[in-house]
This record gives C-alpha cells, sequence and structure tokens, in this order.
C-alpha cells in the first residue's frame, strides 16, 4: 500500500508536456504584457527624464520613501537612467522569450525577479495586498518556471525535434501509460524489482522500457537539455536578440521623433522668498503743506508657511513644493486666476508621488494609473481607494503663497 502511494506522486515520463496547453493562455498574456511594457517605456523619452514626475528617477525617489529596500535604493538613484534602460529591455526580453517558447523557463526566471523586484520597491504597501499587481505577476510567473512551454508552440519545441531527427529518433506526441502497464509488458519485472537492473526496485524514473533505446539505468530525464539542443538554442537567442535591439531602437527613435506619451506637467519647485517687510506709498497734499507725504504699509499674509511667489503658479497648472511641517512632495495647482489648491503628492494607494496632467486637468499617479479631481483631490479613477489630503493654501498681499501647518 505504501509503495503504491508513493507512486501516485511520481510524475509519468513526459507528463510534464501536457501542462503546455494549459499555459499557453498565461504566456500569451504575459508575454504581450512585458513585450508591450519595455517597448512603452522605450519609445518614451519622458521615462528617462530626471526632471519628468513620471520617469524613472521620480519612481526611484517615490520607492526610497516607501520601499524596505530604501536604504539601498538611495544609492542608485544617480544611474536611474541606466536602470530604466535595462528594466525595459528586460521586461521586453522576457516576453520575446515566453512569446517564442525560447529558453522559456529562464525567461520566466527573469520575469519572476523583475515581478518581485517592482513589488518590493513600487506596490509594497498596496492596501489591501491583492491590489497590486506585482505581487500577482510574480505568482502568474511560477508554473511557467516548473513547466516552461511544455514543448507547445514554441522554439524550444522546435530545436528538441531538430535534435531528435538529427540522431535519428522518432518523434511523437507525449502518451500518459499508467506504470502498471509497463510492469506487465517489460518483461523484467520480478516482485517488485527490475532485473535489469540489478534487481533495484522498480521505478518510472530509471525504467529500461522508457529510456527509448538508452542503456540500464541511463534512462534520460525529460527535462534534461542536450548540449546540441543548448547550442541551437543559444544561436536562437543571439538571432532573436538582435532583433529584438532592433525593435528597441525602432521604438525608441519613433517615440522620440513623436514627442513620446504626453507627460504629466513639469511643474516649478517653489522655493520659499523673503517677502519686502514694507512698502512706501507717497500721498499728495491737494493745498499747502510740502505737497507730497511718505507712508509706510507693513504688508499681510495669511497664517502658515511661505512656500514660494504665487507668480510661478501658472494658471491652469502646477508647482510642486515640499510641505514644510510633513516635509512631504506636495503639489500646488491655480485652478483659475487667484484660486490656488494644494494636496499631499503622495498617492494613497502605494506611495508614488502624483503630478498635473494640464491637458486633462487631472492628477494622475505614474505607478499605477490612480486619478484624482484637482478640484477636491477626490478618487476618480482607482486602484486608489481614497483622495489625497488637502492642505489650505491662500495668497498673501505680498504676492506670496502660505500653506497652514
Amino acid at each position: 500500500m505504501a509503495r503504491s502511494r508513493r507512486q501516485l506522486a511520481v510524475m509519468a515520463p513526459k507528463d510534464y508536456s501536457l501542462a503546455g496547453w494549459a499555459l499557453l493562455p498565461l504566456r500569451a498574456f504575459l508575454g504581450v504584457t512585458f513585450c508591450f511594457a519595455g517597448l512603452q517605456k522605450l519609445a518614451n523619452p519622458n521615462f528617462f527624464k530626471s526632471a519628468d514626475p513620471t520617469g524613472i528617477y521620480a519612481q526611484l525617489i517615490a520607492a526610497v520613501r516607501i520601499s524596505p529596500l530604501h536604504s539601498l535604493l538611495g544609492h542608485l538613484l544617480r544611474f536611474s537612467t541606466p536602470i530604466g534602460v535595462l528594466i525595459a529591455l528586460g521586461e521586453l526580453a522576457v516576453g520575446l522569450g515566453v512569446l517564442l517558447g525560447l529558453w522559456t523557463r529562464v525567461a520566466a526566471l527573469g520575469g519572476a525577479i523583475l515581478s518581485l523586484m517592482l513589488f518590493l520597491t513600487v506596490s509594497y504597501h498596496s492596501s489591501p495586498y491583492y491590489t497590486g499587481a506585482d505581487i500577482v505577476f510574480f505568482f502568474a510567473w511560477l508554473p511557467l518556471i516548473l513547466a516552461g512551454a511544455g514543448g507547445v508552440l514554441s522554439v524550444d519545441a522546435v530545436i528538441a525535434a531538430r535534435v531528435r531527427h538529427e540522431q535519428g529518433m522518432r518523434a511523437g506526441p507525449p502518451v500518459v501509460v499508467p506504470f502498471s502497464v509497463i510492469q506487465r509488458v517489460c518483461g523484467q519485472y520480478d516482485r517488485g524489482r527490475c532485473q535489469a537492473m540489478g534487481g533495484s526496485r522498480c521505478d518510472p524514473g530509471p525504467c529500461p522500457f522508457l529510456a527509448a533505446g538508452g542503456q540500464p539505468g541511463q534512462a534520460a530525464n525529460p527535462g534534461d537539455m542536450t548540449r546540441r539542443e543548448l547550442v541551437l538554442g543559444g544561436a536562437a537567442v543571439a538571432g532573436f536578440g538582435v532583433a529584438g535591439l532592433v525593435a528597441a531602437g525602432a521604438a525608441a527613435g519613433i517615440g522620440r521623433a513623436v514627442g513620446g506619451a504626453k507627460p504629466l506637467q513639469q511643474a516649478v519647485q517653489l522655493s520659499p522668498t523673503k517677502p519686502s517687510q514694507t512698502t512706501t506709498t507717497t500721498t499728495t497734499t491737494p493745498t499747502g503743506g510740502s505737497g507730497t507725504t511718505p507712508s509706510t504699509t507693513t504688508p499681510t499674509h495669511p497664517p502658515g508657511h511661505n512656500i514660494g511667489p504665487a507668480k510661478d503658479v501658472p494658471v491652469g497648472g502646477s508647482a510642486a513644493f515640499t510641505d514644510p511641517t510633513t516635509h512631504t512632495p506636495s503639489l500646488v495647482i491655480q485652478l483659475t486666476k487667484g484660486q490656488f489648491v494644494a494636496y499631499d503628492a503622495i498617492c494613497p494607494h502605494a506611495g508614488c508621488t502624483v503630478g498635473f496632467v494640464a491637458s486633462q486637468q487631472i492628477i494622475a499617479c505614474p505607478c499605477h494609473g490612480s486619478e484624482f479631481n484637482p478640484d477636491n483631490g477626490d478618487v476618480v479613477q482607482g486602484p486608489a481607494a481614497r483622495g489625497l489630503n488637502r492642505l489650505t493654501v491662500a495668497e498673501g498681499s505680498d504676492g506670496q503663497l502660505y500653506v497652514e501647518g
């Protein structure tokens, strides 16, 4: 009984390939998604600009604040552009590998590493945790790491078939046969032991009947890659790698030619300025006297901290500043002339820094696409579950903006 129970847990030879058809939709989705993500980054020149709030530099700054890897990420800020290029090319390579079924397990492992790093740096604090896509992508890669392409619609399968043909081996579809049938027809089975294996216990793994022409005790593992397959696979990787680089270069060139994706408004960074303490005016006396009398007035301002000149915030535009009280990134918008609103610029979903899209009059998060109403900070589109924290801002008579702490 114990013997039969153990055999139930043993995978039959070539049985792993039956997963290929079941995993085909997952391969297609992950491959297309990662190819699109890589090409989209390469085609958007703003992604590599440190001044753009949608770029890799801004995302790394946000990650430094929220990621458990903040101590490491802080040292990588000066390498933000090479890191952005590496991520984009890595996503493209992973996507092509999975779509083509070329070294699928290696590509899936690379995808899992990318997804895990994005989870730890971008969506670590997503709440609830399942609203962050990166953790879902990480687990979606695991079946492909275990099963690969399963010999279905893949370059790996074409290479394996070519190698079998070169070695004069018949190719055929995988067929699941109960091991009890093998024991009956093999002719070497005797009371639980294999005579061809020197009386060793009969097992599916080293079974000479399943060795496809091999010598007793030399049955090949179905997942093993021969040296010839490795050479042909390497040549295919090099060829498709060159094609991928050409596609990446074309995407980058087209993106720069058309100006890339519409960026968030590159907000001016406000900084406090010291307003003049007095204003001198002259008053004319109608009759008699000396004719003019100088008078001194002191400008007034609302309560709060000075964050910078109001004139630096364009009508219908925005400017960035650091909240003097919390020291967090913040955003001030001049909706109409003289009407200012200010918000904490930290997205409540995963802590990325939001920016103002002047062309669409919306506040948007560059990480996961949340959108907020600039009039009141409320959520317009998730995954953020709540709106932005609003700050009280007002313009003083000295032309400066003040935020209450």
